[in-house]
């Protein structure tokens, strides 16, 4: 071989980061490059070994030596990715690539590309956002630029009830563990639908089903997705208890339509975001739940092939919307049941009641400065409704905040003749003796 090919070559293989060794066919070593001392901690000239008499012998590096042991029987490449544990018991995943050249006597080349760093980082980088959005950004040609298409999918928001009372009454290690808990519950089951998680919303999450991936069946995904995280809730609340927290119950509203997605940001900062008005009318929806309800838009239910069990229908006219649309309260998809949560009818407690009130109106997450008077009359037995009098107009999905000394939510969940029935949302510490102190009425009513 010419001598200046040979030179160049030792000029290249020194300089490179990948470790490269070169065996005869017998495997004793014949050159290592500088990378490759490093990596086997290798300080002579001198080798005469075989190349797997190099690596230091325990159960992680079995995959190793049996690369090696293997290529010598079979006499032709391969490539692996491997554990290797060195002497100091320091960890690496290692891409290691084999040719054999069976001229000239034989000849193996051995390259090895540590991939402990980049497999760091990518897996950091997974856990700081979506695996889809980290597989989109890393494995797409498109991936780092900026700009969006218009895409039709599915939208998931979720949203615990109660959770901002709780978090004053616990520490913040204690909810970040509560959260911490609950999250690794949803993400499982968003994984297993091929949901691409956006945001975490406090104790919120706002996720997709479509995108960055293609996915022709996203709202069924999405729906069905939904049914088996509400299921997972008394895992999550069997947790909780054991624990010693309080028990939490997760509302979910679901849209389809069109939407932008793509890269959102500057050079120095970006984020895969998603926006339209089908996410936020994905949002209003999901206001409208209580604890253990899913609700879908008319748009989602209409791409949904698979029977659909609907417990009841409202129409609703959402914030900024030029018509009303209709909802839908589903307990079941296909073969995809809900099992923890049943809507059942209310059962009223016979006592009736006189309690004159104090409440405000919720818009948004803002308290109205105006109060209104009225009266409960009538309680479930389970103490989660209640039936209210008012001269005050109130709609279906209304959000109140009752004083009871502390603020007791409520939800407008049915206009009546004469009444509305509200559903308990978050129960402050006072509610148990507020409920017991109630004045009762004289007068019995039935209903």
């Amino acid at each position: 071989m010419n001598k200046n090919l040979i030179a160049n070559l030792h000029y290249i293989f020194d300089n490179m980061q990948e470790a490269v060794c070169i065996a005869n066919k017998f495997s004793i070593v014949q050159y290592m490059n500088p990378s490759a001392k490093k990596l086997f901690n290798i300080k002579s000239e001198t080798f005469n070994k075989k190349i797997w008499e190099f690596i230091p012998f325990n159960e992680r590096n079995d995959d190793f030596v049996t690369l090696f042991i293997d290529t010598l029987t079979e006499r032709k490449a391969k490539n692996l990715t491997v554990d290797y544990e060195n002497k100091e018991g320091k960890l690496f995943k290692l891409l290691v690539s084999m040719t054999y050249n069976d001229k000239n006597d034989g000849t193996f080349i051995i390259v090895i590309s540590d991939l402990t760093e980049i497999i760091r980082v990518n897996s950091a980088f997974s856990r700081y956002t979506s695996k889809e959005i980290a597989e989109y950004v890393l494995e797409t040609p498109d991936g780092e630029k900026q700009g969006g298409q218009l895409k039709e999918l599915t939208i998931l928001m979720s949203d615990l009830r109660g959770f901002t009372a709780l978090s004053t009454k616990l520490s913040a290690e204690e909810l970040i563990t509560v959260l911490n808990n609950y999250f690794e519950q949803m993400i499982a089951i968003i994984d297993k639908y091929e949901g691409t998680v956006i945001e975490f919303l406090g104790d919120g999450m706002f996720v997709i089903f479509g995108a960055p991936k293609d996915n022709a069946r996203h709202a069924y995904n999405a729906v069905a997705c939904a049914v088996e995280m509400e299921n997972a809730m008394k895992k999550v609340n069997e947790w909780n208890k054991s624990h010693g927290f309080p028990q939490l119950e997760m509302g979910i509203g679901i849209n389809s339509g069109k939407v932008v997605v793509g890269n959102i940001g500057s050079n120095q900062k970006m984020k895969y975001g998603c926006m339209g008005e089908s996410v936020n009318l994905a949002g209003r929806i999901e206001t409208f739940t209580t604890g253990g309800q899913i609700y879908i838009s008319q748009y989602t239910k209409a791409m949904i092939e698979e029977e659909l069990i609907i417990v009841s229908e409202q129409s609703i006219l959402p914030k900024g919307a030029k018509e009303h649309i209709k909802i839908f309260e589903i307990e079941g998809v296909g073969n995809i049941n809900q099992t923890e949560y049943k809507k059942q009818s209310i059962q009223w407690n016979e006592q009736t009641f006189n309690a004159e009130i104090k409440f405000f109106e919720l818009v948004g997450k803002n308290v109205s400065d105006k109060s209104y008077e009225g009266k409960i009359f009538k309680l479930s037995t389970d103490e989660q409704y209640a039936l209210l009098q008012t001269e005050n107009k109130l709609e279906n999905f209304q959000n109140l905040m009752i004083d009871i000394g502390q603020n007791l939510y409520a939800k407008v969940i049915q206009k009546n003749d004469t009444d509305y029935t509200l559903c308990f949302t978050t129960k402050p510490d006072c509610f148990n003796t507020w409920i017991k102190n109630l004045p009762r009425s004289e007068k019995q009513t039935e209903r």
